[in-house]
C-alpha cells in the first residue's frame, strides 16, 4: 500500500518551490532531527501578506508537491481563516503564517533549539 517515498530534501525543495511560486515571504527551514521527542525532522515556516495569500501559498505548496511526487498532506489546519495553516506531510510540517499571527507565536522562539536556516528568496519580497 506504501508507495515509494520522497526524500525529505526532495519534498522540502518542493515545498520551498510552492511557495516561492507564490511570493510567499520570510522563509524559514528549522531541522528539528537533534532534539528529542521532536513530532517531525522538519518544520518549514513563512508568512503571506494577507488571508487569500495565506491560501494561495497553501495550494501553490499542494500543487507543486502533488504534480512532481504524487503525495498530499497527511493533515491540514486553518484554512478557514487563513491566519495560521498548518500543513503535515508527516516528517515536515509546513507553517503559513499571516505576519502578525507568526509574531505573536513565535514558532522559532519556541524550537530555540533547532538549527534554522533562513531560505533565501529569488526576489524581492
Amino acid at each position: 500500500m506504501q508507495k515509494t517515498k520522497a526524500s525529505a530534501d526532495e519534498l522540502i525543495a518542493l515545498i520551498l518551490n510552492g511557495i516561492e511560486d507564490v511570493k510567499g515571504v520570510d522563509i524559514n527551514l528549522l531541522d528539528l532531527r537533534e532534539i528529542e521527542n521532536t513530532v517531525c525532522d522538519y518544520f518549514i515556516i513563512c508568512n503571506g501578506t494577507s488571508n487569500t495569500h495565506v491560501n494561495a501559498i497553501v495550494s501553490s505548496i499542494q500543487k507543486t508537491v502533488s504534480k512532481a511526487i504524487h503525495d498530499k498532506p497527511w493533515h491540514i489546519e486553518g484554512s478557514e481563516n487563513a491566519e495560521w495553516v498548518l500543513m503535515d506531510y508527516v516528517n515536515v510540517v509546513v507553517h503559513v503564517f499571516q505576519k502578525h499571527i507568526r509574531e505573536f507565536y513565535d514558532i522559532e522562539g519556541l524550537w530555540g533549539d533547532a538549527k534554522v536556516t533562513l531560505v533565501e528568496s529569488s526576489y524581492n519580497s
